[in-house]
């Protein structure tokens, strides 16, 4: 029976109580009716105590923690489907208490200004290409090397294993938290003048790279004029003509229709980039064990699903070149543009660790 019922019950009780006492007029039922009616009245008392209390100790709806969370790129690309996913799976996880809002297109500014931005608290979250990570731990660098890993499952198994753990552990001194390794992919040139076959080919092109002293070096091994941008300056200069080509996965050429500036595509694989979903160190530290947990957990696994969505969806995104009039070269002669990076090696003696490392755990 609800309150209000039982309430009712109890007062009419003693109303029927009352009226006995004036049909009968005996003391003794007088007496009856007037305990009746403050028993009543005592029990009423006690139910919306009751309730009080019980209104009390209900917890208040909780409000969601929403987190920004930025993107350079557009919504029809695979780093949207990772933000996307980990959105999800985080609002789930805890019971809707973390809501992550995505703001794709640059709205939050390039990726080195977001990682900066991250690092003063100013940004919660993004994901990031690895280009910028140099510039915010050295170390990160090694895996930027040119012709690091033959195929994807190499850079799976050092990436989610104990080098790539410790690299993003390496981000901490800078106020940052890598939480996992999601994917931009193999690299490939694409360019507006002529078709690139062998290393020698690239010389003298103007060719956009990502801001980072590794793929300086790379590229101008390679006899190119590399110019160092972001992004959204990248797609301005190449329809313009300022630069000449680019170097980006076959998803990004085919989400940022290059066709329209680039003629030639050459599938040389020279370099895997990550692209890493990064957390402020601050926040990251701010929250309780178990949610830095699920943070964790909720990244991989969406990572994980954005690797697969990567690998579904190349076949006809290469085609889709093919159909918009590019030119595709995918069997160029790899072992020169090797051959031609080597210098690089040389260079970055700092990674040789690193390096040594990688190669050994491939070989097992």
């Amino acid at each position: 029976m609800k309150k209000s019922t039982k309430v009712m019950a109890l007062a009419l009780a003693a109303v029927m109580a009352f009226g006995m006492t004036g049909c009968g007029g005996s003391s003794s039922t007088a007496t009856t009716a007037a305990a009746t009616t403050a028993a009543a009245t005592e029990a009423a008392a006690a139910e919306t105590e009751a309730a009080e209390t019980e209104a009390e100790t209900e917890p208040a709806a909780v409000e969601a923690t929403v987190f920004k969370f930025g993107t350079t790129v557009n919504e029809q690309d695979s780093f949207q489907v990772a933000a996307e996913k980990f959105a999800e799976l985080v609002k789930e996880r805890t019971n809707g208490a973390y809501e992550i809002e995505i703001y794709p297109n640059g709205t939050l500014g390039g990726e080195r200004d977001m990682l900066e931005s991250m690092q003063i608290g100013t940004l919660d979250m993004g994901i990031i290409t690895s280009g910028p990570f140099i510039n915010f731990s050295s170390a990160m660098g090694v895996l930027d090397m040119p012709y690091l890993f033959a195929n994807n499952e190499e850079a799976y198994k050092i990436l989610d294993g104990e080098i790539g753990k410790e690299l993003l552990d390496t981000l901490q001194d800078s106020g940052l938290k890598g939480l996992a390794y999601a994917e931009r992919g193999f690299r490939n040139l694409t360019n507006s003048v002529r078709p690139i076959e062998s290393a020698s080919d690239l010389e003298g092109l103007t060719i956009r790279i990502m801001e980072n002293d590794v793929y300086t070096a790379t590229f101008q091994a390679l006899g190119v004029n590399a110019t160092p941008m972001a992004w959204a300056d990248a797609l301005t200069a190449l329809q313009q003509g300022t630069v000449q080509g680019q170097e980006n996965p076959v998803s990004v050429i085919y989400s940022y229709s290059l066709w329209e500036s680039q003629k030639y595509v050459t599938l040389d694989r020279h370099s895997y980039s990550t692209a890493i979903i990064t957390m402020s160190g601050e926040l990251f530290n701010s929250l309780d064990a178990d949610t830095q947990q699920i943070f964790l957990d909720s990244a991989q696994e969406a990572a994980e699903y954005e690797r697969a969505w990567v690998a579904a969806q190349e076949s006809d995104q290469l085609q889709a070149l093919k159909d918009n009039g590019m030119e595709v070269i995918e069997t160029p002669d790899t072992e020169s543009f090797r051959a031609a990076v080597q210098s690089v090696y040389d260079q970055y003696t700092e990674y040789a660790d690193y390096i040594s490392r990688i190669q050994a755990e491939l070989a097992n």
